[in-house]
């Protein structure tokens, strides 16, 4: 996919893979829109790779799409939505539940990702077709047992993707699903000493892998992205709906 002249959102953008996407995206010739709720960083994104800074919350049913309009109007079309921010559980939801928290988790890492394909879809529309890629995680591909709400809203995001992929993929709008494992990114810099050698992602790994979704990624696929491993969608074994034809990767989590 060329991005250059090519108008494109990222959303959590602010730091991490957002931040390595949007520099990325950038150095490509893309006009880039960062979407993030800390408005310092992404003013500061933004200043660096001369790109459109839009502050906000993504769990908000309004931002996303007032925002989609905003770039499209800055950069007279909209090519490709990034649709990055995410936020970890921090509870198990199990034996007893904090609700606050709960819909915090669901309103950034579920409805963000609703809000965003929603929003963006009449605008790649007008534009002959584009793509949309939702980060959601290995733990949207197989249980992460120390963190069962987090598991929850990426296998919801996983499944969402695959029946939208599915349902525009004729009109050349693609949507595809990034599942990295750990990446050393803020998000995990709290308990950053707890891997100890379990072998963690860097923001240059999922950047290749998106890399890849542009090049060769179809409609309704989920990527897996681990280390030592090339990217590949994962192959959903007697399961109707993209496969990519690969086996299943063996995955692993630290406790």
């Amino acid at each position: 996919m060329d991005l250059k002249g090519r108008g494109v959102i990222v959303t959590g953008g602010g730091s991490g893979i957002g931040a390595a996407l949007a520099r990325r995206f950038a150095d490509q010739g893309a006009f880039v829109a960062i979407i993030d709720r800390d408005a310092d960083a992404t003013k500061a994104v933004a200043d660096e790779i001369a790109g459109l800074a839009l502050p906000g919350d993504v769990s908000d049913p309004d931002i996303m799409p007032m925002f989609t309009s905003i770039a499209e109007d800055r950069f007279g079309r909209l090519d490709l939505v990034m649709l990055n921010a995410g936020i970890g559980g921090k509870q198990s939801g199990v034996e007893s539940l904090d609700v606050e928290a709960y819909r915090r988790l669901v309103g950034v890492n579920v409805d963000h990702v609703v809000y965003g394909v929603s929003a963006a879809v009449p605008v790649l529309r007008r534009y002959g077709g584009g793509t949309v890629i939702a980060t959601a995680s290995l733990a949207g591909l197989l249980p992460m047992p120390t963190d069962p709400l987090y598991t929850l809203t990426k296998h919801a995001v996983v499944g969402y993707v695959r029946a939208a992929g599915a349902h525009l993929a004729d009109e050349g709008i693609r949507v595809c699903a990034l599942c990295p494992g750990f990446v050393d990114t803020p998000l995990i810099a709290a308990e950053r000493e707890q891997f100890g050698d379990f072998p963690l992602l860097s923001t240059g790994d999922v950047v290749a892998a998106v890399d890849a979704i542009l090049d060769r990624g179809v409609s309704g696929e989920a990527w897996f992205v681990q280390p030592g491993r090339e990217p590949a969608p994962y192959g959903f074994r007697g399961v109707p709906g993209p496969a990519g034809g690969v086996a299943p990767p063996k995955m692993t989590w630290s406790e």
